[in-house]
């Protein structure tokens, strides 16, 4: 069933990152802005971004290809080898997945570049597009549930430790009775 789930997710984010993009592509104008929610967010047809985040790394497509199957073969791997107990982690790995996919296919199918088209209105961020707003929050969630994990061992680990006290203080009060008692005798 979780298999069925992670691939209905996956074709989801693709779908929608597709139909964004060859919309975008279609019916507006190269620097063209429209204003979907005033001053909040935009679409902003930019020029090809032939680069990861920011425009880092630009014009190095087959790296980006590279890390992009990389980083799904290790999602897939997660998902298929289920190396965790956790909806989060399930729901973040095929974010991930789906982001980097929709990506990898306008890298492959679009000459190396991707269509990024969305803005934020209000504050200066760079154009990004749906698979990078998937692979932003699976990202989120993965750092969300390593958080959510580090917290447990450390409240696990004081409990432990609490009990450790406790069990040694009852011990030391066992040895001094035992002490006392001896003494008596």
């Amino acid at each position: 069933m979780s298999a069925i789930l992670a691939i209905i997710c996956g074709l989801a984010v693709v779908g929608l990152d597709q139909l964004t993009k060859y919309l975008v592509t279609v019916y507006m104008e190269p620097n063209e802005v429209i204003a979907v929610i005033p001053g909040l967010i935009n679409f902003n047809r930019i020029p090809p971004n032939t680069g990861a985040a920011f425009g880092m790394l630009a014009g190095q497509t087959w790296f980006l290809i590279t890390v992009t199957c990389v980083v799904m073969i290790m999602c897939i791997a997660m998902l298929i080898r289920k190396t965790f107990d956790s909806r989060l982690m399930f729901w973040a790995l095929c974010l991930v997945l789906g982001g980097g996919l929709g990506n990898l296919i306008d890298r492959i199918f679009r000459g190396g570049s991707v269509v990024d088209f969305l803005e934020f209105g209000f504050f200066e961020f760079p154009v990004f597009n749906v698979a990078d707003c998937a692979v932003c929050i699976g990202a989120g969630l993965i750092l969300l549930y390593f958080i959510m994990d580090f917290v447990k061992d450390a409240r696990r680990k004081t409990d432990i430790d609490a009990i450790n006290a406790e069990s040694d203080t009852e011990i030391e009060q066992e040895n001094t009775r035992v002490g006392e008692s001896n003494n008596d005798n």
